[in-house]
C-alpha cells in the first residue's frame, strides 16, 4: 500500500518495490534467518495491529477517558498504530515524493483533530491489515520462484582421499567426484564415473520419460536419481551449472519491469494527486471535514501498483515451474500481444532426425533384399540419411555386407560395388545417369519423403521413404494457436513439396520454404514492420538471426547454445503444448492486469464523487478502500502456482 512518486513518474506500492527489486533469489540456506526475520516482523505487527483494535474498542465504549474532548487511548492508539505510516509520510514528503502514506496520514490526523478518534483508529486498523495481507501475498509470489533453488539439495556426499564425506554444496570444487543415492537430488553438471541408473531430468531438458545413465553419460545438476547409485565428475557447480543458469533466467525476469508495470505506477500517481485534488475541492465547496475526509481514504492505488508487479511474478514463476523460462517481464507482456506465430519445420515441428516411413519394394521384390542392398551401400556413407537406412536395418537384425567400393556423387547419392555387382542409391537424376528407369508412382502417398530409389545390377529394386517425423502434438498446438485467434506462418529451408505437405497436416496458415537463413530474418523483419507482434519459434543456429529480430523469440530447448541465447523464452523440452500454455498464460496475465487497472480508475472515480456528495462517512470509505485493494491484489494471485499437497502445483 505504500506509494511514493519520484521525479520521473515513478509510483510504486511499497510492498512490490519490495517484491520486485532484491538483486537475487535467496539461496536454500539463507532461508532460515530470512524466515526468522520474516517471523519477528510478523509478530510486530500483530502486536500493533491488536493494540489498535483493542484501542479502537477502548474509544467506542469510551473506557478512561479522563479528560473531555480527547480519548488518551485513542491518542495512543493513533500514535503506536499509525507510526510506521507517519514515517514513511514524512520520509517521502521530505523526498518530495507524493504517497498513499501522505493522504491516508491527513485522513487518520483529521479524524483524530475533530475527537473521530475511532474513526481514526479504524482507518488505522484497516491500513495496517492490508499492508500484512499485501505483503503476505507478495511473499507468495516470490517463493514460486524460491522453490526453484530449494530444489537442489545442500548437503553433499563426495569422494576426496579415498574417504566418502559429506560436505556443504557451497563447497563443492570442480573435479570433486560426487556421490548420488537413488532418489537423490544431482547438485552438479557432470560425467558419470561409475553407477548405473535412470534419471528424471525433466526439469532440464523437459524429456518426460527417465533416461538410462551410465559411466560415461553426461548429467545435470536438478535431476533426479531414481535406481542405481551413481558417481559423479563435477565439471560444472553452482550458477553454471545447467539449472544454475534457469534459475539465473528466472532471477533476471523477476527483476526486469514491463512497459505495463511502469504505466501501472504512473497511473497510481495520477490517482493519489485525484484524492488529495478532490479533497481540497469538497471541503472548498462543501466546509465538510466528514466528506473531504472520505474523499482522502477511499482512493486507492495499489490494486494496481502492487497488482501489476504481482502478476508478472506470478506468471514467470508459474510458467519456470512449467518449463518455461521467460527472461522478463517485457516479453511476458509482449506474449501477450502477439498476432503471429512464425515456426521453423526440423526440429521445432518434427524431431529433427529422419526416419524411415516405409520400405516400397517393385514387384517381385522383397523389402528384406531392397533394404539389404540399400544399407550394405550405405554403410560408408556419412550422409544423414544413409546412415538412417543403415539404423533401420540394424534394427532389424538384417546382416550387412561391406562395400567393395564406395563412391559420392554431390546431389545425387552413393554408388558401392558389394559381391561384384554395382548397387546405387540415390535419387532420379542419379537412376537416369546410369540409365535406370523410375517409376514416380513408387513414393505416391510419400510427398514428403526423401527422394531415395536403390537400384542393383541395373535392375530398380525400389525406393525406400525417409522422413522427418511430425511431433505428435505439433497439431494439437497449431490448433490452440489459431484458437486464441493467432496466424500461423511456416519458414523452412526445407524443400517446399515438404513444406507444404506439413503445413496441410497440421493447419499451418502460410508457408514460405527453400529459405536461407537471411531469408528467415529478412521474413520476420517484413512481418514486423508491417506491425505483426510477432512470436518466432526455433532451434537451429539458422534460427538465431530471426529469433532476435522477432518481437518475441522462442527457442527449443533441445535446440543449440545460440538458439537458446538469442531467444526470449526457452522451452526446457521439446513439448510444443508448452509454447502455446505459455501464450494462453500471457494473455490471461494480460487481462488480469487491465481488470485491475480498470477496476482501480472505476472504484475510486465512483467512490471519490459518492463521498464528495456525502454519501460514505469515513469509516465505509476506509472498507471500500481496503476491500477494492484487496479485491484486485488477490485478483493478481490466481497466476501464482497453485498448491497440492502442500507442495506448489505445475500447472
Amino acid at each position: 500500500m505504500t506509494l511514493h512518486h519520484d521525479d520521473n513518474d515513478t509510483v510504486q506500492c511499497d510492498l512490490g518495490k519490495q517484491a520486485m527489486s532484491r538483486t537475487s533469489v535467496p539461496a536454500a540456506h539463507d532461508d532460515h534467518a530470512d524466515h526468522d526475520h520474516a517471523h519477528a516482523f510478523e509478530w510486530l505487527e500483530a502486536l500493533r495491529i491488536l493494540f489498535v483494535a483493542l484501542a479502537a474498542a477502548a474509544v467506542w465504549f469510551r473506557l478512561w477517558e479522563p479528560f473531555t474532548g480527547v480519548s488518551v487511548i485513542g491518542v495512543a492508539g493513533v500514535l503506536v498504530g499509525g507510526w510506521p505510516i507517519f514515517k514513511e509520510a514524512f520520509e517521502n514528503s521530505i523526498a518530495r515524493r507524493m504517497t498513499m502514506e501522505l493522504s491516508m496520514t491527513i485522513a487518520i490526523v483529521s479524524a483524530a483533530a475533530i475527537s473521530e478518534f475511532f474513526t481514526a483508529l479504524v482507518i488505522t486498523l484497516f491500513v495496517l491489515v492490508a499492508e500484512v495481507l499485501e505483503g503476505m501475498t507478495v511473499s507468495r509470489g516470490r517463493s514460486a520462484i524460491r522453490d526453484l533453488l530449494d530444489f537442489l539439495p545442500r548437503a553433499v556426499a563426495v569422494r576426496r582421499a579415498g574417504a566418502i564425506t559429506e560436505v556443504d554444496a557451497d563447497s563443492l570444487a570442480v573435479g570433486d567426484a560426487v556421490l548420488v543415492n537413488p532418489g537423490g537430488r544431482i547438485p552438479v553438471d557432470g560425467t558419470v564415473i561409475s553407477g548405473h541408473s535412470f534419471v528424471d531430468q525433466a526439469r532440464i531438458t523437459g524429456e518426460s520419460l527417465p533416461i538410462e545413465k551410465t559411466a560415461g553419460a553426461a548429467v545435470y545438476a536438478g535431476s533426479i536419481n531414481q535406481s542405481g547409485a551413481l558417481e559423479i565428475r563435477a565439471e560444472r557447480i553452482g550458477r553454471d551449472t545447467s539449472y544454475g543458469k534457469i534459475i539465473e533466467a528466472v532471477e533476471q525476469a523477476e527483476r526486469s519491469r514491463a512497459p505495463v508495470q511502469r504505466l501501472a505506477d504512473q497511473m497510481a500517481g495520477y490517482l493519489v494527486y485525484l484524492a488529495l485534488g478532490a479533497a481540497i475541492l469538497t471541503y472548498l465547496i462543501t466546509q465538510n471535514i466528514y466528506s473531504t475526509i472520505s474523499v482522502i481514504i477511499v482512493a486507492g492505488a495499489c490494486g494496481i501498483a502492487a497488482g501489476t508487479p504481482l502478476a508478472i511474478l506470478g506468471a514467470i514463476g508459474r510458467a519456470a515451474r512449467a518449463g518455461v523460462i521467460i527472461k522478463g517481464g517485457l516479453f511476458l507482456e509482449q506474449l501477450g500481444k502477439v498476432n503471429t506465430v512464425v515456426l521453423d519445420k526440423t526440429g521445432t515441428l518434427t524431431f529433427g532426425e529422419p526416419e524411415v516411413q516405409k520400405v516400397l519394394p517393385c514387384p517381385g521384390v522383397t523389402e528384406e533384399a531392397l533394404l539389404d542392398a540399400a544399407a550394405s551401400a550405405e554403410l560408408r556413407s556419412e550422409h544423414p540419411l544413409g546412415k538412417t537406412i543403415v539404423a533401420c536395418a540394424r534394427a532389424q537384425g538384417r546382416p550387412l555386407s561391406e562395400p567393395e567400393r564406395f563412391g559420392y556423387t554431390p546431389g545425387r547419392g552413393i554408388d558401392a560395388a558389394i559381391a561384384g555387382e554395382l548397387v546405387l542409391v540415390g535419387n532420379q537424376a542419379l537412376m537416369q545417369d546410369n540409365g535406370i528407369a523410375v517409376s514416380q508412382a513408387l513414393l505416391k502417398g510419400h510427398k514428403n519423403a526423401s527422394e531415395i530409389y536403390v537400384a542393383r545390377g541395373g535392375q530398380l529394386l525400389g525406393a525406400i521413404a525417409v522422413a522427418d517425423t511430425v511431433r505428435p502434438e505439433a497439431r494439437q498446438a497449431i490448433d490452440a494457436i489459431h484458437l486464441m485467434g493467432i496466424k500461423t506462418i511456416l519458414l523452412t529451408g526445407d524443400a517446399k513439396v515438404v513444406a507444404h505437405v506439413v503445413a496441410q497436416q497440421l493447419g499451418i496458415d502460410e508457408v514460405a520454404a527453400d529459405l536461407m537463413p537471411e531469408d528467415k530474418l529478412n521474413y520476420v523483419k517484413r512481418l514486423v514492420a508491417k506491425g505483426r507482434v510477432v512470436a518466432m519459434l526455433g532451434d537451429g543456429v539458422n534460427d538465431a538471426p530471426a529469433l532476435t529480430e522477432a518481437t518475441v523469440g522462442v527457442a527449443m530447448g533441445s535446440g543449440t547454445d545460440v538458439a537458446r541465447d538469442s531467444a526470449d523464452v526457452v522451452l526446457l523440452g521439446n513439448d510444443l503444448v508448452k509454447f502455446t500454455e505459455t501464450l494462453a498464460l500471457a494473455l490471461r496475465t494480460r487481462r488480469i492486469i487491465w481488470q485491475n487497472f480498470i477496476g482501480t480508475v472505476v472504484v475510486d472515480v465512483v467512490g471519490v464523487g459518492l463521498a464528495a456528495f456525502g454519501l460514505l462517512n469515513p469509516l465505509f470509505a476506509a472498507f471500500i478502500h481496503v476491500a477494492s485493494e484487496m479485491a484486485f491484489i488477490l485478483n493478481s494471485t490466481r497466476l501464482l502456482p497453485n498448491r497440492v499437497g502442500g507442495k506448489r502445483a505445475n500447472h
